[in-house]
C-alpha cells in the first residue's frame, strides 16, 4: 500500500507535459511498463534493507539500487521479450526517470553511469544462462561484489568505467 501511495504522489507531481512524456514510453509497452514498475519495488526494497542509510540519498546504497533496478528491468522484460528490445526499453525507462525527476549534474551522471553498469551486468551474464532462468539472487550477490570497488565520483570529468560510483556527503 505504501508503495502505491507513493507512485501516485510521485505522479501526481509531475507537470501535464511530463506526464505526457511518461505516457508515450508506457502505454505502447505495457507489460514491460509493468514489469518495470516491479523491478523498480523490488530493488528498492533490497537496496533499503541492504543499504538502510544510503539507498535513498548518493551515497553506496544509491550506486547499488540503481544498477539492480537495471538489472531487475532486463531480468524481467527479456523474460516476456528479446534481450535487444528489453535493453532499448531500460535505457528509455531509466533514461526518462532521470529526465522526469531531475538532480545535479553529478548526481545525474551518477545515476544514469550506475544505471548502465546494471545494464551492461546483465548483458555481460546473458551469454552464460539462459533468460529465462535468470533469478535476482544472481545480480544481488554480484553487485554486492562490484561494490567493494565502489568509486566517489568528484567531479563531471571522472571516468570510472566499469565501476559503481557514488557521491561523498
Amino acid at each position: 500500500m505504501r508503495t502505491f501511495k507513493i507512485f501516485f504522489n510521485t505522479i501526481r507531481s509531475l507537470s501535464f507535459k511530463k506526464i505526457i512524456r511518461l505516457l508515450s514510453l508506457v502505454l505502447p509497452h505495457p507489460l514491460f511498463s509493468l514489469l518495470s514498475f516491479h523491478a523498480t519495488v523490488q530493488a528498492f526494497t533490497i537496496a533499503q534493507k541492504k543499504y538502510p542509510k544510503t539507498a535513498s540519498n548518493n551515497g553506496i546504497g544509491n550506486a547499488f539500487r540503481h544498477a539492480l533496478w537495471c538489472a531487475f528491468i532486463m531480468m524481467y522484460c527479456c523474460k516476456v521479450s528479446s534481450p535487444e528490445k528489453s535493453l532499448v526499453f531500460c535505457k528509455k525507462i531509466t533514461d526518462l526517470h532521470e529526465e522526469l525527476f531531475p538532480n545535479e549534474p553529478l548526481e545525474t551522471k551518477m545515476d544514469l553511469h550506475n544505471n548502465k553498469i546494471g545494464m551492461d551486468y546483465f548483458m555481460e551474464l546473458l551469454p552464460g544462462i539462459h533468460r529465462q532462468f535468470f533469478e535476482k539472487s544472481f545480480f544481488v550477490d554480484g553487485l554486492e561484489k562490484k561494490m567493494k570497488e565502489v568509486k566517489v565520483l568528484k567531479n563531471l570529468d571522472d571516468n570510472f568505467e566499469g565501476f559503481l560510483v557514488y557521491l561523498q556527503e
